[in-house]
């Protein structure tokens, strides 16, 4: 596992193709009774961010699920079967937790992103992903390939650094602003931090010896990041 296969796994949950239709859109409770809300277009709620995959056209990037797991492959299989593509999370999932998860629909939440980045055979969410890492010192040691995390909260993929002076950062997240979906984005470090997050590297990483200060990113999708000057956790 290198830093250049999680970054490159992350930009194909973040620009993986798919189709849906109409049957993919549930607002309301599934088979066993779980709210359900796919981040669809026609998704307009009182308080929190709208939604933005469009039925019947081809939409870019897997959609974030509360406690989802899919690869692109398990995906697309989902939405062939008219599964609920996407179901976002708010205040009551997360007060619920396992028991919000909805089998009927498909996605990614932030852990199951990040452990899908890492290669792990299974999800680690947010509170036992630091059993597979080793805590960071200082902010300055960041490379490619290291998590910024919030136990029970949030988990972010770093993945690179925007600035010379290390004062904005790249990073890959699914869950947060501004759309329901993984995207590369930049933000302060400083605002990351204040929010909670701890830096941290997974041991199963492998690394250069003498780094060689090359970046990860390419241009062409570092010109795509996504600029979140306040970044927020959970529901703005």
């Amino acid at each position: 596992m290198t830093p250049a296969d999680a970054l490159a796994l992350a930009e194909l949950y973040s620009r993986h193709p798919w189709q849906p239709f109409a049957r993919n859109i549930l607002h309301g409770a599934d088979a066993a009774g779980v709210k359900v809300d796919t981040p669809d277009a026609g998704y307009h709620p009182e308080h929190g961010r709208n939604g933005w995959w469009i039925p019947g056209e081809v939409n870019e990037g897997i959609p974030y699920k509360w406690g989802g797991f899919d690869d692109p492959a398990t995906f697309d299989r989902a939405i062939a079967e008219g599964r609920a593509a996407g179901d976002v999370s708010s205040p009551a999932k997360r007060a619920a937790d396992n028991r919000a998860v909805s089998v009927q629909a498909a996605g990614v939440d932030c852990s199951g992103f990040v452990s899908r980045c890492l290669k792990l055979p299974e999800v680690h969410d947010s509170s036992q992903l630091p059993a597979l890492c080793d805590p960071l010192a200082r902010t300055d040691d960041l490379r490619p390939g290291d998590l910024l995390n919030i136990p029970h909260r949030h988990v972010i993929l770093f993945a690179g650094w925007a600035r010379p002076d290390h004062s904005w950062i790249y990073y890959y997240e699914t869950g947060g602003i501004p759309e329901w979906k993984p995207a590369l984005k930049q933000s302060p470090l400083q605002t990351i931090l204040s929010l909670g997050f701890q830096p941290l590297r997974y041991r199963g990483m492998a690394r250069e010896e003498v780094p060689s200060g090359k970046q990860v990113l390419t241009r062409a999708v570092r010109q795509r990041a996504v600029n979140v000057a306040q970044p927020v956790i959970g529901e703005p």
